[in-house]
């Protein structure tokens, strides 16, 4: 697969598991993404307002497709509760080819 592959992973930090798992079945419930990981306690050091701040998060590891990606941004920024939620995405340049079949069928819209 080359750079003009259309899978995304798209990355985003939250406060807590509830957030997580609320976004991540909203992301599934609007086909904006094919599978969302949710990963418990990251320590994050960051700057912020001229501080340098450090918590607990929880990381969503969200496999998509790039047409998605603007639908998934909306929704993760209507339903986030900071001030700016990290949402950054690379390019998914290979993979299983059965896992990405899945990814194309679990993210067509239902009939």
């Amino acid at each position: 697969m080359s750079n003009d592959s259309p899978y995304l992973i798209v990355f985003s930090t939250c406060p807590d598991e509830r957030v997580a798992e609320h976004v991540a079945e909203t992301l599934i419930d609007r086909r904006q993404a094919a599978c969302v990981n949710i990963i418990p306690k990251i320590r994050s050091i960051y700057h912020w307002k001229g501080n340098i701040e450090r918590d607990w998060e929880v990381l969503l590891l969200i496999k998509t497709h790039k047409a998605q990606f603007q639908a998934l941004e909306d929704t993760i920024v209507e339903l986030h509760p900071y001030e700016l939620p990290e949402i950054v995405a690379v390019s998914l340049e290979t993979g299983l080819a059965d896992y990405l079949r899945w990814i194309d069928s679990t993210l067509e819209p239902e009939e």
